[in-house]
Protein backbone atom coordinates (compact mmCIF):
# COMPACT_ATOMS: atom_id res chain seq x y z
CA UNK A 1 0.00 0.00 0.00
CA UNK A 2 1.12 3.74 -0.22
CA UNK A 3 0.50 6.05 2.59
CA UNK A 4 1.51 10.39 1.97
CA UNK A 5 3.09 12.23 4.71
CA UNK A 6 4.25 15.90 5.20
CA UNK A 7 7.82 16.01 3.56
CA UNK A 8 9.56 17.54 6.37
CA UNK A 9 9.16 14.76 9.47
CA UNK A 10 11.44 12.56 6.76
CA UNK A 11 14.92 12.60 7.78
CA UNK A 12 16.71 13.18 4.57
CA UNK A 13 18.48 9.54 4.49
CA UNK A 14 15.50 8.02 6.66
CA UNK A 15 16.20 4.16 5.66
CA UNK A 16 14.30 2.86 8.93
CA UNK A 17 10.75 4.40 8.76
CA UNK A 18 8.38 2.20 10.82
CA UNK A 19 4.83 2.94 9.91
CA UNK A 20 1.58 2.49 12.89
CA UNK A 21 -1.21 1.34 11.59
CA UNK A 22 -4.92 1.95 12.65
CA UNK A 23 -5.07 -2.29 13.70
CA UNK A 24 -1.78 -1.64 15.69
CA UNK A 25 0.50 -3.44 13.66
CA UNK A 26 4.15 -1.68 13.03
CA UNK A 27 5.22 -2.10 9.58
CA UNK A 28 8.39 -1.29 7.73
CA UNK A 29 8.10 1.82 5.09
CA UNK A 30 10.37 2.81 2.07
CA UNK A 31 10.51 6.20 0.33
CA UNK A 32 8.72 6.45 -3.23
CA UNK A 33 9.16 9.83 -3.37
CA UNK A 34 9.24 13.60 -2.12
CA UNK A 35 8.80 16.82 -2.90
CA UNK A 36 10.50 19.46 -0.87
CA UNK A 37 8.34 22.59 -2.52
CA UNK A 38 4.99 20.84 -1.72
CA UNK A 39 6.30 19.55 1.69
CA UNK A 40 4.69 15.78 0.66
CA UNK A 41 6.32 12.39 0.68
CA UNK A 42 4.76 9.13 -0.56
CA UNK A 43 5.66 6.34 1.42
CA UNK A 44 5.49 2.16 0.09
CA UNK A 45 4.00 -0.20 3.18
CA UNK A 46 4.08 -4.20 3.28
CA UNK A 47 -0.02 -4.04 3.71
CA UNK A 48 -3.04 -4.26 1.88
CA UNK A 49 -6.44 -3.29 2.75
CA UNK A 50 -5.69 0.51 4.13
CA UNK A 51 -8.95 2.90 4.32
CA UNK A 52 -8.62 5.86 2.28
CA UNK A 53 -10.76 9.14 3.80
CA UNK A 54 -13.43 10.52 1.27
CA UNK A 55 -12.08 13.71 -0.23
CA UNK A 56 -13.91 17.17 -0.48
CA UNK A 57 -12.64 19.95 -3.09
CA UNK A 58 -11.16 23.03 -1.39
CA UNK A 59 -13.42 24.72 -3.93
CA UNK A 60 -16.56 26.70 -2.08
CA UNK A 61 -14.59 26.16 1.44
CA UNK A 62 -14.56 29.53 2.76
CA UNK A 63 -13.25 31.60 5.81
CA UNK A 64 -14.92 30.55 9.01
CA UNK A 65 -15.79 27.12 8.19
CA UNK A 66 -15.56 24.41 11.13
CA UNK A 67 -12.49 21.88 10.63
CA UNK A 68 -11.30 19.32 12.22
CA UNK A 69 -7.82 18.98 12.51
CA UNK A 70 -6.63 15.22 13.19
CA UNK A 71 -3.03 13.62 14.14
CA UNK A 72 -1.90 10.83 15.57
CA UNK A 73 1.24 11.79 17.68
CA UNK A 74 0.57 8.08 19.55
CA UNK A 75 -1.43 5.51 19.79
CA UNK A 76 -4.66 7.60 20.24
CA UNK A 77 -6.32 9.36 17.43
CA UNK A 78 -5.66 12.93 18.44
CA UNK A 79 -8.26 15.80 17.42
CA UNK A 80 -8.43 19.54 17.33
CA UNK A 81 -11.50 21.50 16.81
CA UNK A 82 -11.33 24.94 14.64
CA UNK A 83 -12.10 27.27 11.87
CA UNK A 84 -10.71 28.09 8.38
CA UNK A 85 -9.48 31.10 9.51
CA UNK A 86 -8.19 31.89 5.76
CA UNK A 87 -8.61 30.87 2.18
CA UNK A 88 -7.68 32.00 -0.58
CA UNK A 89 -7.40 30.59 -4.76
CA UNK A 90 -4.20 28.95 -5.44
CA UNK A 91 -1.27 29.76 -4.18
CA UNK A 92 2.44 28.99 -4.56
CA UNK A 93 4.63 28.36 -1.53
CA UNK A 94 8.35 29.56 -0.44
CA UNK A 95 9.96 26.74 -2.04
CA UNK A 96 8.16 27.50 -5.52
CA UNK A 97 5.91 24.47 -5.24
CA UNK A 98 1.77 25.23 -6.47
CA UNK A 99 -0.77 24.38 -3.82
CA UNK A 100 -4.66 24.46 -5.71
CA UNK A 101 -5.49 26.39 -2.49
CA UNK A 102 -4.76 28.27 0.14
CA UNK A 103 -6.21 26.78 3.47
CA UNK A 104 -4.95 28.01 6.85
CA UNK A 105 -6.94 26.28 10.09
CA UNK A 106 -6.64 27.98 13.47
CA UNK A 107 -5.27 24.86 15.23
CA UNK A 108 -2.20 24.64 17.10
CA UNK A 109 0.15 22.43 14.97
CA UNK A 110 1.46 20.65 18.29
CA UNK A 111 3.45 16.90 17.75
CA UNK A 112 2.48 14.47 14.94
CA UNK A 113 0.30 17.38 13.63
CA UNK A 114 2.20 17.28 9.97
CA UNK A 115 1.06 14.67 8.01
CA UNK A 116 -2.81 14.21 9.81
CA UNK A 117 -5.85 15.11 7.65
CA UNK A 118 -7.54 18.15 8.01
CA UNK A 119 -11.56 17.06 7.82
CA UNK A 120 -15.14 19.44 7.81
CA UNK A 121 -18.15 18.74 9.98
CA UNK A 122 -19.43 15.52 7.87
CA UNK A 123 -16.14 13.97 8.08
CA UNK A 124 -14.93 14.22 4.68
CA UNK A 125 -10.79 15.45 4.27
CA UNK A 126 -10.07 18.85 3.26
CA UNK A 127 -6.41 18.17 3.18
CA UNK A 128 -3.66 17.13 4.24
CA UNK A 129 -2.03 19.03 7.23
CA UNK A 130 1.60 20.52 7.59
CA UNK A 131 3.10 23.00 9.64
CA UNK A 132 6.77 22.17 7.12
CA UNK A 133 6.07 24.45 4.50
CA UNK A 134 5.61 28.01 6.34
CA UNK A 135 7.23 27.76 9.92
CA UNK A 136 5.08 27.40 12.78
CA UNK A 137 1.98 27.97 10.65
CA UNK A 138 -0.85 25.14 10.23
CA UNK A 139 -2.15 24.56 6.35
CA UNK A 140 -3.74 21.87 4.92
CA UNK A 141 -2.33 20.76 1.17
CA UNK A 142 -6.31 20.18 -0.66
CA UNK A 143 -6.61 17.07 -2.27
CA UNK A 144 -5.79 18.65 -6.35
CA UNK A 145 -2.84 19.21 -4.93
CA UNK A 146 -2.26 15.89 -3.15
CA UNK A 147 -3.63 13.70 -6.29
CA UNK A 148 -1.22 15.48 -8.37
CA UNK A 149 2.09 15.43 -6.82
CA UNK A 150 1.07 11.80 -6.36
CA UNK A 151 0.53 10.76 -9.36
CA UNK A 152 4.34 12.34 -10.22
CA UNK A 153 5.71 10.40 -7.53
CA UNK A 154 4.44 7.19 -8.34
CA UNK A 155 5.27 7.77 -11.89
CA UNK A 156 8.63 9.60 -11.35
CA UNK A 157 9.87 9.41 -7.85
CA UNK A 158 10.02 12.58 -7.84
CA UNK A 159 8.42 16.18 -9.45
CA UNK A 160 10.44 18.19 -11.84
CA UNK A 161 11.22 21.56 -11.29
CA UNK A 162 12.60 23.97 -13.89
CA UNK A 163 16.19 25.32 -14.00
CA UNK A 164 17.08 28.65 -15.61
CA UNK A 165 20.34 28.99 -13.63
CA UNK A 166 20.18 32.87 -12.25
CA UNK A 167 20.89 34.50 -9.10
CA UNK A 168 18.45 37.90 -8.82
CA UNK A 169 17.54 41.47 -7.40
CA UNK A 170 14.02 43.08 -7.86
CA UNK A 171 14.55 46.33 -9.38
CA UNK A 172 12.62 49.18 -10.36
CA UNK A 173 12.59 50.06 -14.30
CA UNK A 174 13.63 53.49 -15.97
CA UNK A 175 10.74 55.36 -17.13
CA UNK A 176 11.48 54.65 -20.50
CA UNK A 177 11.41 50.93 -20.13
CA UNK A 178 8.17 51.47 -17.80
CA UNK A 179 6.54 53.04 -20.28
CA UNK A 180 7.63 50.19 -23.35
CA UNK A 181 6.98 47.29 -21.07
CA UNK A 182 3.59 48.60 -19.20
CA UNK A 183 5.42 47.08 -15.99
CA UNK A 184 7.44 48.82 -13.23
CA UNK A 185 9.84 46.13 -11.59
CA UNK A 186 11.77 43.07 -13.20
CA UNK A 187 15.11 41.35 -11.86
CA UNK A 188 18.35 42.34 -12.86
CA UNK A 189 20.65 39.72 -13.01
CA UNK A 190 23.30 39.68 -10.16
CA UNK A 191 25.00 36.03 -11.14
CA UNK A 192 25.22 33.09 -13.78
CA UNK A 193 25.88 29.61 -13.02
CA UNK A 194 28.39 27.95 -14.80
CA UNK A 195 26.90 25.93 -18.00
CA UNK A 196 23.43 26.46 -16.85
CA UNK A 197 20.56 27.15 -19.32
CA UNK A 198 20.83 31.21 -18.73
CA UNK A 199 24.45 30.96 -18.92
CA UNK A 200 24.39 29.06 -22.65
CA UNK A 201 21.78 31.46 -23.80
CA UNK A 202 23.75 34.72 -23.12
CA UNK A 203 22.53 36.30 -20.01
CA UNK A 204 25.50 38.09 -17.97
CA UNK A 205 25.37 39.80 -14.68
CA UNK A 206 23.49 43.25 -15.10
CA UNK A 207 20.89 42.12 -17.24
CA UNK A 208 17.18 42.75 -16.57
CA UNK A 209 14.84 39.76 -16.66
CA UNK A 210 11.10 41.29 -16.99
CA UNK A 211 9.13 38.74 -18.84
CA UNK A 212 9.49 34.64 -19.13
CA UNK A 213 7.28 33.64 -22.62
CA UNK A 214 5.92 36.68 -22.81
CA UNK A 215 4.55 36.60 -18.93
CA UNK A 216 6.09 40.11 -16.62
CA UNK A 217 8.21 38.53 -14.05
CA UNK A 218 8.81 41.56 -11.27
CA UNK A 219 10.21 38.93 -7.95
CA UNK A 220 11.35 35.90 -7.94
CA UNK A 221 8.36 34.08 -7.11
CA UNK A 222 7.00 35.01 -10.57
CA UNK A 223 10.04 33.57 -12.19
CA UNK A 224 9.42 30.27 -9.63
CA UNK A 225 5.85 30.07 -11.35
CA UNK A 226 6.89 29.70 -14.96
CA UNK A 227 9.42 26.85 -13.97
CA UNK A 228 7.20 24.53 -13.43
CA UNK A 229 7.15 20.76 -14.62
CA UNK A 230 5.05 21.50 -17.76
CA UNK A 231 8.68 23.56 -18.45
CA UNK A 232 11.20 21.13 -18.54
CA UNK A 233 13.09 20.79 -22.24
CA UNK A 234 11.00 23.60 -23.45
CA UNK A 235 12.22 26.49 -25.68
CA UNK A 236 11.10 29.80 -24.29
CA UNK A 237 11.67 33.69 -24.53
CA UNK A 238 13.06 35.81 -22.29
CA UNK A 239 12.67 39.14 -22.46
CA UNK A 240 15.58 41.17 -21.05
CA UNK A 241 16.57 44.90 -21.12
CA UNK A 242 20.87 45.31 -21.63
CA UNK A 243 22.76 48.78 -21.83
CA UNK A 244 18.78 50.28 -22.05
CA UNK A 245 17.74 47.93 -24.51
CA UNK A 246 14.82 45.38 -24.94
CA UNK A 247 16.13 42.27 -25.94
CA UNK A 248 14.36 38.36 -26.51
CA UNK A 249 17.00 35.84 -25.67
CA UNK A 250 15.94 32.23 -26.38
CA UNK A 251 16.48 29.49 -23.75
CA UNK A 252 15.99 25.43 -23.03
CA UNK A 253 14.98 24.90 -19.37
CA UNK A 254 16.59 22.29 -17.98
CA UNK A 255 15.47 19.92 -15.02
CA UNK A 256 16.85 21.46 -11.66
CA UNK A 257 19.19 18.75 -10.39
CA UNK A 258 17.96 17.01 -7.18
CA UNK A 259 14.30 17.78 -7.95
CA UNK A 260 13.15 15.06 -5.71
Amino acid sequence: GAILTAEHVLEREDDDIKVGLADGKVVSAAVVGRDATTDLALLRVEASGLATPEWRSPEGIRTGHVAVALSRPGNAVRAQLGIISAAAPSWRTPAGGELAAYLQPDVEPSWGFSGGLLADVSGKAIGMNTSGIVRRTPLAIPSPTLERVVRMLLTQGRVPRGYLGIAAYPVRLPKAAREQLGQSRGLIVIGVDPNSPAEQAGLVLGDVLTAIEGTAVRHHGDVAARLGPEMVGKAVTLRIIRAGTVQDLRVTIRERAGAA
